[in-house]
């Protein structure tokens, strides 16, 4: 930790408030203190309060009662007091803070009217609780008691020495367990002392509720006359606090608080205006870093104290700073919302900046040349006088002004489409022409001008511009689209020891006017070798290099040797802050830095040194699994290896560092071995979870990263996952003997099977010949069966073959008939009458003869009959499987079985070929056939 404390008088340091919903107490804080490892604790109405960077917890008292005071000891211990209780906080074996009552070693009799215990001092190995009653000495588990005079205020420890404020007896000392009047402290008897603190001489400096600051030195008592004393009386003090014995801090019930130095001066004050969420202070602290802590009447507040970097935000006035000047004692700064100046003489404690009168549009730039005074902004190019605009050189919107090499009293204007050129002497300026021949819109430029040339950079472009003589034109203008073929690109341009420089790729490039070409001056590059791709660099008054990058900025520091010293890590903090394509840097002098932001204007002291950087510290807060949590951030070691059953191999991590300036960007990272081989990447997130890790041991390792990209040391906690009662040590024993039982029994009864299948297997084989004599006696009778079948078969192809020859024979029968039957019918044609009765009477009998012939034929029938009877078990198959084809559709289905063709069917069933053709379409679409099934071939199947 660094020794060295600067409070500064110019801006107001970074604010950070905490809300009582963040750290889930009550409003008011009384006291604070802090642990060895950084850990804050924070005396609260609701109980004790402790912050370790990440998370807040919350410890009540037994009887949850307010706690007004706090004090850490060198061991770890947090005693604490409230109302009619006092005791410690001291963390269990599982980093638990325990509280331990001390009220209980008192008798009944001192413990009656204990009422508030307001300090806890820490007093040659004693540990002090003061009331207005009593004060408790607790040492080696025992509590002695001095009660008040008459009655006690408050108590103080200065150097080494401990003070009562007694109601009416004045100052008390405490020494060989007595108290001893003060000379000339009764006439406080009237005013309440909240704090003392040491002045030079030996004198302490008192500082009252309601009646200002003293000074005592031991013979007397005075009043302080200084500017602290006149904003105490104003605003009343709650006590305070001393930063290094070099600053004193009052608080204030009304107005915030002042921090003044041993003389008297304020430094510095912040109240609500300032950034602060109460104006009543209840109590101060000094943190190890010299940053400060605020216990208000309603929340809690750091302020970063400890660093070179202070700020002027919406509470001077000012929002987003595009560029800065001091001039004639007074500090001008252009913003989106006009020109503002402050006076350069007075104190920046409490007065905003002023509004530069007539400038009420955004101002781009604010610039000296020839000691006149130009605002370019959007309203025009504007002289300012006496803090207002003076004149309106030209009414188009401007970005900046560079003065012409070649023409001493003339200066070159950049403007919203184009370039101006303006007269400007000694405190005189005016507008003199617009030039001709470059009107684009330059939102986005960088320019400037050498002895040849004006260059303007506008991505992609880089534009080389030849202003004629009488400055009325540009006679030339050429297009760069790169300045080398090996480093492609163009990202700046600047102006260094009064050369301009192209840069790209951090690789820095001039223009040979003789050789009408870009060459790389290596001196200039090899000072941004190792530096990252920068975007700008621009030059301050000392020569010093400013150069951003990454939303960042850092310098290379001039020493008095020509040599450069980089610096990067203190500007950190303004990462993501600066305004983009606007950096600006003023420097005025070494201690007197200022710099341009999106939210305001930040003042940067470099004689203050970087001991406010330091390394930060990591802690593996807490480490929990389903059956318990272990706050390991509160143990003063966690060397211990935690035996963790297999049920619990879901962990939970938190992380921690008790980092509080710019705490938003600190960033941790971790890694879980042999789990992980490598570090997470660096994350704000403080917490981690691994879930169905295996058996085996493993180390959680953390390490953190500040704001300044300082890398702290590795904090671990090592634990082991049992492994699952399945996968035990002795489950495996268990195992390894329930094979040898099994291999035995199976052994045994493989031994036993052995004998039980020679046995059957001669029953087996007999079985196996008496099965096999059976197959063969079945196959046999398929055989005799198969041997049946053919010769049925054979049987029946005859008799279908009959039954063809049969039909053939009817239909013959068919055709004489049908044949006679024309026969008859012309007979009945033929007139008898002309007939003799002998040649009549043979012409009716040979007419009755052949209808008797006819007649008596019953031929078709019988075939008609033995056709069915032959096909009987056919056309019941059918009829069962299709129930509603026709008698006549059955006939058709018999025919065709019977492979006779279309005529013969025809001539059986006494229709036409068409009627037959007709029949087999409608018995198909019976059958489900389609068309490309045979009608024939699936009758065949049935």
């Amino acid at each position: 930790m660094g020794i060295f404390c600067q409070v500064k008088s110019i801006g107001t340091p970074n604010v950070k408030n905490y809300k009582r919903t963040e750290y889930k107490g009550g409003t008011q804080n009384w006291s604070i203190d802090q642990d060895k490892k950084g850990n804050i604790y924070f005396a609260n109405n609701s109980g004790l309060i402790q912050f370790d960077g990440s998370t807040w917890r919350k410890y009540s008292l037994p009887n949850n009662t307010a706690i007004r005071s706090l004090k850490i000891d060198e061991s770890g211990r947090i005693f604490v007091g409230g109302n009619n209780e006092f005791g410690y906080f001291k963390a269990g074996e599982k980093g638990e803070l325990k509280y331990y009552s001390l009220s209980k070693l008192i008798s009944i009799k001192d413990g009656k009217d204990i009422n508030l215990i307001w300090r806890i001092h820490i007093f040659k190995q004693e540990v002090i609780f003061q009331s207005f009653t009593k004060a408790l000495f607790y040492k080696n588990n025992k509590i002695r008691v001095l009660n008040a005079p008459k009655k006690f205020q408050f108590s103080f420890v200065v150097r080494n020495r401990l003070y009562f404020q007694d109601k009416e007896l004045g100052i008390l000392e405490y020494k060989v367990q007595k108290l001893y009047p003060l000379k000339a402290t009764k006439v406080l008897n009237d005013k309440e002392i909240w704090a003392m603190f040491p002045l030079a001489n030996d004198k302490i400096l008192l500082a009252t509720l309601e009646k200002g600051l003293f000074i005592y030195d031991f013979n007397s008592v005075k009043e302080w006359n200084t500017h602290a004393n006149d904003f105490i009386k104003k605003n009343t003090s709650l006590g305070g606090a001393i930063i290094k014995n070099k600053f004193i801090v009052l608080n204030s019930v009304l107005n915030g608080i002042i921090i003044c130095d041993l003389d008297g001066k304020i430094i510095q004050h912040l109240n609500r205006q300032k950034g602060l969420q109460n104006n009543t202070i209840l109590t101060s602290f000094v943190d190890n870093k010299n940053n400060l802590w605020l216990g208000l009447d309603n929340g809690i507040t750091f302020i970063n104290e400890n660093s070179p970097f202070t700020y002027f935000d919406y509470s001077y006035n000012i929002g987003t700073v595009y560029a800065s000047v001091l001039h004639q004692n007074n500090l001008y700064v252009a913003t989106n919302q006009g020109l503002f100046y402050h006076s350069w003489n007075t104190s920046f404690a409490d007065e905003p900046f002023n509004r530069v009168e007539g400038t009420i549009a955004q101002a781009w730039n604010i610039q000296v040349i020839n000691n006149v005074l130009l605002c370019s902004s959007n309203s025009g190019a504007l002289v300012i006088e006496n803090n207002k605009v003076s004149k309106i050189l030209d009414t188009k919107g401007y970005f900046g002004f560079k003065p012409i090499t070649k023409h001493p009293e003339y200066a070159i204007g950049e403007n919203y489409n184009g370039f101006s050129i303006f007269k400007i002497t000694s405190n005189k300026a005016e507008f003199v022409n617009q030039v001709q021949g470059f009107d684009e819109t330059t939102s986005t430029f960088e320019v400037e001008l050498d002895n040849d040339y004006v260059w303007l950079k506008k991505n992609p472009y880089l534009y080389q511009m030849e202003l004629s003589d009488d400055l009325k034109k540009f006679e030339s203008i050429k297009k760069h689209t790169q300045i080398s073929a090996v480093n492609k690109g163009i990202e700046s341009l600047q102006l260094i020891n009064n050369k301009i420089y192209f840069q790209t790729k951090n690789h820095f490039y001039r223009f040979s006017t003789d050789q009408n070409d870009f060459f790389e001056d290596r001196k200039m590059s090899s000072l941004f070798k190792n530096i990252p791709v920068i975007n700008t660099v621009i030059q301050d008054s000392k020569g010093n290099l400013w150069y951003s990058f990454h939303q960042s900025i850092g310098v290379l520091e001039k020493k008095d040797n020509e040599k450069f010293v980089r610096k990067e890590t203190a500007f950190s903090n303004l990462t993501g802050n600066l305004v983009n394509n606007y950096i600006s840097i003023n420097r005025i002098d070494s201690k007197n830095i200022f710099i341009g932001l999106t939210d305001g204007l930040t003042h940067y002291d470099a004689t203050i040194p970087n001991t406010f950087i330091t390394k930060p510290t990591a802690f593996i807060a807490s480490f929990s699994f389903p059956s318990d949590t272990i706050i390991t951030g509160n143990l003063k070691t966690i060397d211990k290896l935690f035996n963790l059953s297999y049920s619990d191999n879901h962990v939970k991590f938190t992380f921690s560092s008790p980092v509080f300036e710019n705490q938003e960007n600190v960033t941790y990272s971790y890694k879980l071995e042999p789990f992980e081989d490598t570090w997470r990447s660096w994350s704000p997130i403080s917490i981690k979870e691994y879930t169905n890790l295996r058996e085996g041991n493993y180390t959680m390792k953390l390490r953190t990263r500040n704001s300044f990209g300082v890398l702290s040391e590795i904090d671990q906690v090592k634990f082991t996952i049992s492994p699952p009662w399945y996968r035990h040590f002795l489950a495996y024993l268990i195992y390894l003997l329930l094979i040898a039982v099994g291999i035995y029994v199976i052994s045994n009864r493989i031994k036993l099977k052995i004998r039980k299948n020679k046995y059957y297997e001669t029953i087996e084989q007999r079985r196996l010949y008496l099965e096999k004599e059976s197959k063969i006696r079945q196959e046999q009778h398929e055989l005799e069966k198969e041997i049946e079948k053919l010769k049925n078969d054979k049987l029946q192809i005859k008799i279908l073959a009959k039954d063809k020859e049969l039909v053939n024979n009817s239909l013959q029968v068919v055709k004489k008939n049908k044949t006679l039957n024309t026969i008859i019918s012309k007979l009945k044609d033929i007139d008898t009458n002309i007939l003799d009765d002998s040649t009549k009477s043979e012409f009716n009998k040979l007419h009755k003869s052949i209808i008797k012939e006819v007649n008596t034929d019953k031929s078709w029938k019988d075939l008609e009959k033995h056709i069915k009877n032959v096909h009987f078990d056919f056309l019941k198959r059918l009829k069962e499987k299709y129930p509603t084809i026709s008698p006549r559709e059955l006939d058709l289905s018999t025919y065709l079985l019977m492979n006779m063709s279309t005529k013969e069917i025809a001539e059986i069933m006494n229709i036409s070929n068409g009627g037959v053709e007709l029949a087999r379409y409608r018995l198909r679409k019976k059958l489900g056939l389609n068309k490309k099934e045979n009608l024939i071939g699936f009758l065949m199947g049935i």
